[in-house]
């Protein structure tokens, strides 16, 4: 038995210095070793009601995988991650643990930090990527087809459930590449590209079928998917249409959508024009509107490009900021400038239609709305120009509309996502499904594999019944 670590804060990981990262795409932590991974899973206090558990979208048997960790099997971790979380090294990375399995740790809500789950559970599944031999899986084929739309995250693990129940399964992926936001919308210094290409592989060595540069809408309707013998459809679109403020000048040269940027430079290598036809042009000053996530990516991508100073945007206080602490601390160490309580009122050109500058009224807090949150209250007056080359808009996306236009009989909410049976995840369409952020709107990866896995048992259960 390992000897209890009763330290009250996690094993720091390792990083690369701000002022070094912030001027290139490797990825920003380094991960654990062997040695801090055993070190850390010896603060677990292998809880008899295991909250963290229920704190995981897809129920990983967290307690026992981190006690394989402190014994040095590191294998056996991989197995126990795997058999509920089919993408852990991305899981591990990108997931936000403060507020799922580790917003739930008894040692972190007792005293000092939560056990560092996500950190272990990206060392376990990269020393498995680095060490492990390759394993042909023997599954038995029942005869039936389904279809998945879309290769983001809910797709490939509906995908990857359906067929290790002997499911012929075919993904259609709109773009170039698999991965959907994996590959398109999050940064490589967050998450490498070539990790998300080895676990959509590890799909495809199962035996998916991944055919891109289909557009299920207009390529081919979900009707005929059907009538091409699919015998249930998965929808797992993503929301990929960006949302943008209406105010003037949001047409000028020298504005993006969050989602246009870094899909330019993630999926598209802008950053390398004139080797590749997409430029991505910043200049020496960038303001970026919003403060989740994706705020955060783009900001820190634009200072990766030169950006001289870069600047975040967001009417509400730092509280209020949607973005994980991690993000927060990171782009704060790299350089990037926050407005907050600071709301753009219009956007600047000049003579030529570029940007110049942004209108922005400063904001203070009023009462609370109907989420809760307190209100932002212009402050009569203070209006002010700051000056920029660059904006990005960062404030969320919805669903592109062409699959619910294109599908007679599949009812959605009125912003434009699937309206879903919650226990099985079936529209109101027979035999097609749907999950993920075409259901929800823009949320995290972890969710969004939860559903894809939630409509794989329910697609096998009514298939296996007929």
């Amino acid at each position: 038995m390992a000897k209890k670590n009763m330290s009250l804060t996690k094993v720091p990981m390792p990083e690369h210095a701000p002022d070094v990262r912030n001027k290139n795409f490797e990825e920003v932590s380094l991960g654990y070793t062997a040695e801090m991974a055993m070190e850390e899973a010896a603060r677990c206090l292998n809880c008899k009601n295991k909250p963290c558990v229920s704190g995981c979208p897809v129920n990983v048997p967290i307690p026992g995988f981190i006690e394989k960790v402190a014994e040095g099997d590191f294998e056996a971790a991989y197995e126990i991650i795997t058999s509920e979380n089919a993408l852990p090294a991305i899981c591990g990375r990108v997931c936000p643990q403060e507020n799922q399995c580790e917003g739930k740790c008894v040692r972190g809500i007792k005293k000092g930090q939560p056990v560092g789950i996500g950190r272990m559970e990206r060392f376990v599944a990269d020393y498995h990527m680095e060490h492990a031999e390759p394993v042909k899986a023997d599954i038995k084929k029942n005869g039936k087809k389904v279809a998945v739309v879309g290769s983001g995250p809910s797709g490939i693990t509906c995908a990857g459930e359906l067929i290790k129940k002997g499911y012929d399964v075919t993904v259609f992926e709109a773009l170039h590449k698999a991965g959907g936001v994996l590959s398109y919308g999050i940064p490589e210094f967050r998450l490498p590209k070539a990790l998300v290409a080895r676990e959509i592989k590890s799909v495809e060595d199962l035996g998916v079928d991944i055919e891109t540069n289909v557009i299920v809408g207009r390529s081919v309707t979900i009707d005929e998917l059907m009538e091409d013998g699919y015998e249930a459809v998965f929808v797992g679109s993503g929301a990929g249409l960006p949302r943008f403020l209406n105010i003037p000048g949001e047409n000028l040269l020298g504005v993006y959508s969050a989602n246009e940027f870094l899909t330019r430079v993630n999926l598209m290598k802008g950053y390398k024009f004139p080797e590749v036809p997409t430029p991505v042009k910043v200049g020496k000053r960038v303001a970026v509107v919003g403060a989740g996530n994706v705020a955060m990516d783009a900001a820190r991508t634009a200072k990766r490009l030169g950006a001289e100073e870069v600047y975040i945007v967001y009417r509400r206080s730092e509280e209020e900021a949607p973005a994980r602490l991690e993000e927060l601390h990171h782009a704060k160490e790299e350089g990037i400038i926050f407005k907050f309580l600071n709301n753009p009122a219009a956007i600047v050109g000049d003579d030529n239609g570029w940007v110049k500058g942004m209108e922005i009224i400063k904001q203070e807090l009023g009462e609370p709305d109907a989420s809760g949150r307190r209100r932002p209250v212009p402050v009569e007056g203070s209006n002010y120009i700051l000056d920029v080359e660059t904006v990005i808009i960062a404030i969320g996306q919805s669903p592109n509309p062409l699959i619910r236009h294109t599908t007679p009989g599949l009812e959605c909410q009125k912003w434009g996502g699937i309206i879903v049976n919650e226990e099985t995840m079936e529209s109101s369409k027979e035999n097609v499904y749907a999950g993920g952020d075409t259901v929800t709107g823009a949320a995290t990866v972890i969710l969004a594999m939860g559903a894809g896995k939630k409509a794989a048992a329910a697609i096998d259960e009514k298939l296996s019944s007929k």
